[in-house]
């Protein structure tokens, strides 16, 4: 297992960390399901390799209602029969959005199509901050090499 390089960058900035956990506080006040939101921050999480964001994303979606087959198969939605339409729409979402330079058309009308039919302006607007945000902690944790289970 590689070595952490440093601490999360954001602990080393307090107001960094203050001003995120703001944003994440701001998101779960928005309306969204928590468990839909958990389910978000997993997928993205997994796509991005990022340990301790994965262990915290499986833990948070559990404890907000999702069955073990939902939590093991997150990374295989597709496939499964355990997810509703709404939370195939917020995985697509999720998966377009983390993905951005994958494709030349970052999110397709479709995948936003079926977003918009299952969420207002507000509930989009908290799903895509999820994802940004959820992609902002991949990206300090992921380069400084933290690992799951470890201190932030």
């Amino acid at each position: 297992m590689p070595t952490v390089r440093m601490p999360n960058p954001a602990t080393l900035i307090p107001e960094a960390m203050q001003a995120l956990m703001a944003v994440n506080k701001a998101i779960l006040g928005a309306g969204v399901d928590a468990k839909l939101l958990a389910l978000s921050h997993l997928r993205a999480s997994q796509i991005n390799g990022c340990s301790p964001c994965v262990a915290g994303g499986a833990q948070q979606l559990r404890h907000h209602g999702a069955t073990d087959e939902q939590a093991h198969a997150v990374v295989a939605w597709r496939e499964t029969p355990w997810f509703s339409d709404e939370e195939r729409a917020a995985l697509a979402l999720t998966e377009a959005i983390t993905r951005l330079a994958d494709q030349p058309n970052p999110v397709p009308d479709e995948v936003w199509d079926m977003a918009a039919k299952h969420f207002d302006q507000k509930e989009l607007a908290a799903l895509i901050l999820n994802i940004a945000i959820t992609n902002a902690f991949n990206r300090l944790n992921a380069p400084t090499r933290q690992q799951a289970g470890g201190q932030w």
